[in-house]
């Protein structure tokens, strides 16, 4: 896992900005903080920071191959190719040599014998970039399901890129402006295609190649979520889950690093973390788990509308289960609130989201992993795949002319727009911002012959979920992780699971009358009773009134900071409010306003943006 950037200007020749790509590189050293490299030729420049996984003495980069005319290629690679080894004796059978074992080196020998389809062949988590100087082009490819960032920024001669936008953001040619499209997409809680906050900057969509050379910019797609008709019996497409599930938790264990599980004692990530014990245990080896709690949140739970039930009970039946060597890792409000903390989360995403503790905890945690583990494996993503969230159950969500987790989110949170000045408010048209992307989002699905109206609206529900919702998770927990330079693995992202999954009618996935029943079905076995029965409860959150107390006193000094540009956004009279809210009980939903306008905040402070409200 690493942190990629570079630069292609064709009117010049970058070997006189070497500082400028110097620059552009060091942003992306928490990313990769065990080795640095750059690679200059004429008008291409390309940075890597690396956090060694495989083949940790040889996959150095950039990596660079020659071609029979003697022209070179060049790749700066971030991620993993977990069949890196049935493709690397492919190509050797081709008349490929290797001088690594590293999965980076299959993938620039791949790009010479297959070119950009090689991207078609690759089953993993990943965006590179391959400098062609035969064909004088950059080649920038992003994984199905963008489970790895990857931003780019077209100049008038060029691109630049990066694994995150703060690479960008540091060459002078990147300007630091939003506009109103750029704070919709902040505060509408939905991941447009491609779209980036800053003007200008755009995303490799997942499943695409964008291609530059000197007559322009290309984009083409060579994966997307496709309807096909599903064949299998409910037994069949147990097995079948399976049978991919230890498939894929058995490559996603191959690491030259110490690796763990993220246990939070829900079915996702009692599943992967009990097959991972599983395998392993065959093997001698015995699995690190680890789990998120606040002090006293146990002893003291208090159920509400959103979680039932406190994790830890159900963490600790499955890490006695499966033997796992387990370590709660137990946060204070302290810690949660501290502004130092929340800098962090902010410079990590280079965007405001406004999630408060729960983005907070999921750093601190991430953090603490750090000192045992370079690689954690995530059930992250199963609810979008096999339909575990309460709105694919929830009627007015179902029927919703909108996103369907809209619908609870603002019966639970209230509306994400409601902090913002009356003015800003109406210039952002945010229900007609929300409702075009809905409609431009639902075109794309395609119907089955005869599929019953429940079942499309069903399939349009898990396509939103796995087209939009899940690039917002997946971008926080690899810039939450990659922060602090660990290495997160999603298996429930692999696409051969996504697909089969998808493309099985509502009926089977909830043919228990509950929600996710084949992964409950496939994993059973391996499950403590508890976590099988258990209902789905969302990522913890903290219900220490002293978390609560703590944002208000740091809401209030920043109310007296009188001039801060941040006001030109939030409604200060919102803000003080909320500081002064001291007559009821401060609810998650109720800290809303004071999460948000304190991220702002500390982003203006931070990234100094130009922002254009008109």
């Amino acid at each position: 896992m690493c942190g990629i950037t570079g630069w292609v200007s064709f009117d010049r020749d970058l070997r006189s900005q070497q500082g400028t790509v110097d620059a552009m590189t060091e942003t992306m050293s928490c990313r990769g903080p065990d080795d640095r490299g750059i690679w200059v030729q004429g008008p291409a420049a390309l940075g890597h920071r690396r956090l060694a996984i495989i083949d940790l003495p040889g996959g150095r980069q950039p990596m660079t191959a020659e071609r029979a005319d003697g022209t070179q290629v060049a790749l700066v690679y971030s991620g993993e190719t977990y069949n890196f080894g049935e493709l690397q004796a492919e190509l050797a059978s081709r008349g490929h040599r290797f001088a690594t074992d590293s999965d980076t080196e299959v993938v620039l020998r791949g790009y010479l014998e297959w070119g950009e389809a090689v991207a078609e062949r690759l089953n993993g988590m990943f965006a590179f970039a391959v400098w062609d100087e035969q064909r004088q082009r950059l080649v920038m490819v992003r994984d199905r399901m963008g489970i790895k960032p990857f931003s780019y920024y077209p100049t008038p001669d060029g691109v630049l890129f990066g694994s995150e936008p703060k690479a960008i953001l540091a060459n002078p040619l990147a300007k630091r402006n939003v506009g109103l499209d750029g704070i919709r997409e902040l505060f509408a809680f939905v991941k447009t295609p491609g779209h980036a906050i800053w003007d200008g900057m755009y995303e490799v969509e997942p499943g695409t190649v964008v291609t530059v050379d000197r007559n322009g910019l290309r984009r083409h797609t060579y994966w997307a979520l496709r309807t096909q008709a599903h064949h299998d019996d409910r037994d069949t497409s147990v097995a079948q889950v399976r049978t991919l599930l230890d498939d894929i938790v058995r490559r996603q264990l191959v690491s030259d690093v110490p690796r763990c599980t993220l246990l939070s004692g829900g079915l996702d990530s009692s599943a992967m973390t009990a097959l991972a014990a599983r395998q392993l245990g065959e093997v001698g080896e015995t699995v690190r788990s680890f789990a998120v709690d606040f002090v006293g949140r146990t002893e003291n739970f208090v159920a509400d509308e959103l979680r039932a039930t406190p994790d830890t009970p159900y963490v600790h039946d499955v890490a006695r289960l499966s033997g796992t060597q387990h370590e709660d890792i137990v946060l204070d409000s302290a810690e949660l609130a501290d502004p130092e903390v929340r800098a962090a989360v902010i410079r990590a995403r280079d965007i405001p989201m406004g999630l408060g503790d729960l983005d907070a905890s999921l750093y601190l945690l991430f953090k603490a992993i750090r000192r045992h583990s370079t690689v954690a494996l995530s059930g992250e993503s199963a609810d979008e795949v096999f339909g575990g969230y309460q709105q694919f159950f929830d009627e007015e969500a179902r029927r919703a002319d909108t996103f369907p987790w809209l619908v609870r989110h603002t019966r639970h949170m209230g509306d994400d727009g409601d902090i913002l000045t009356p003015g800003l408010t109406d210039a952002l048209d945010l229900p007609a911002y929300i409702q075009d992307g809905y409609h431009s989002a639902v075109k794309d699905v395609e119907r089955l012959d005869g599929e019953s109206d429940f079942e499309f609206r069903m399939r349009k529900i898990s396509y939103l979920h796995l087209t939009r919702f899940v690039r917002i998770l997946l971008d926080r927990k690899d810039r939450a992780s990659m922060a602090v330079g660990l290495e997160v693995r999603v298996p429930f992202c692999d696409h051969r699971l996504v697909e089969y999954v998808y493309n099985a009618p509502w009926s089977l996935k909830s043919f228990d009358g509950r929600e996710k029943s084949l992964l409950r079905e496939a994993t059973a076995d391996v499950l403590p009773r508890s976590v099988y029965d258990r209902v789905k409860s969302p990522y913890p959150s903290t219900q220490d009134p002293q978390y609560a107390v703590a944002l208000q006193q740091h809401a209030k000094d920043l109310l007296s900071r009188t001039s801060h540009p941040v006001f030109d956004l939030v409604d200060r009279d919102c803000l003080r409010r909320a500081v002064n809210n001291h007559t009821r009980q401060i609810t998650q939903a109720s800290r809303h306003c004071l999460e948000r306008t304190l991220d702002l905040a500390v982003w203006w402070d931070m990234y100094s943006p130009t922002v254009t409200l008109s």
